[in-house]
């Protein structure tokens, strides 16, 4: 396990997320998803920055139960994927729903090695009583390290500021395209000579 001040600060979001598994049946309800296609819908556009069909290492930020890797095998070959999460109950079921060779999951805060590729789908969302200024420094402090763990590329998925507000949770982060390109702006030399803003249709995030 890899410990960090970051894992004891996140222990509310932990439990909000064991609570989750152990509440809902529907695997992508697990982790708070309104639904598997919603998910799957997420993972087509995450998974975009992969231009090779195998011959790759990815973290998993958050990896919940999971579901990441299933649909990487659905696409992709000889790779290897590490998945880490703050929820053991989590870390749990995923270890006992795969036991692939090139499949290794972490309790962590932080991904254990440099891999290709980072990808973190909706672990930005759930701030629970946190201010905006308390999250964003989290966010990208995040961001921060899927930049240091990354050699080839990363993604992440965030809900919009622009939401319709009458749809937006107390409870939930929403950030500003703008403001995130020109932190992540930074990286670009780095480990990549672009960087993409993408809007996922009807899902209220990008």
């Amino acid at each position: 396990m890899v410990k960090s001040a970051s894992s004891d600060r996140l222990s509310d979001i932990a439990s909000y997320y064991t609570a989750t598994l152990a509440l809902h049946g529907a695997p992508a309800k697990r982790v708070d998803w309104n639904s598997q296609t919603s998910q799957l819908l997420r993972f087509d556009q995450l998974t975009k920055i992969i231009a090779v069909p195998a011959g790759f290492s990815l973290n998993d930020f958050g990896c919940g139960y999971g579901a990441l890797f299933d649909y990487l095998r659905t696409g992709y070959r000889d790779f290897l994927y590490t998945g880490f999460d703050i929820s053991a109950a989590m870390v749990a079921t995923a270890r006992r729903r795969n036991r692939a060779a090139n499949a290794r999951y972490v309790l962590a805060s932080e991904p254990p090695k440099v891999a290709d590729f980072g990808v973190a789908s909706g672990i930005f969302h759930v701030r629970l009583t946190r201010s905006d200024s308390e999250w964003r420094n989290y966010f990208e402090a995040t961001l921060d390290i899927m930049n240091r763990t990354s050699r080839r590329g990363f993604s992440f998925n965030c809900l919009t500021i622009y939401s319709d507000s009458d749809k937006m949770r107390r409870d939930l982060y929403y950030a500003d395209p703008c403001n995130v390109f020109d932190h992540c702006s930074g990286f670009i030399h780095a480990i990549s000579p672009c960087c993409t803003i993408t809007a996922f249709m009807n899902l209220r995030s990008w």
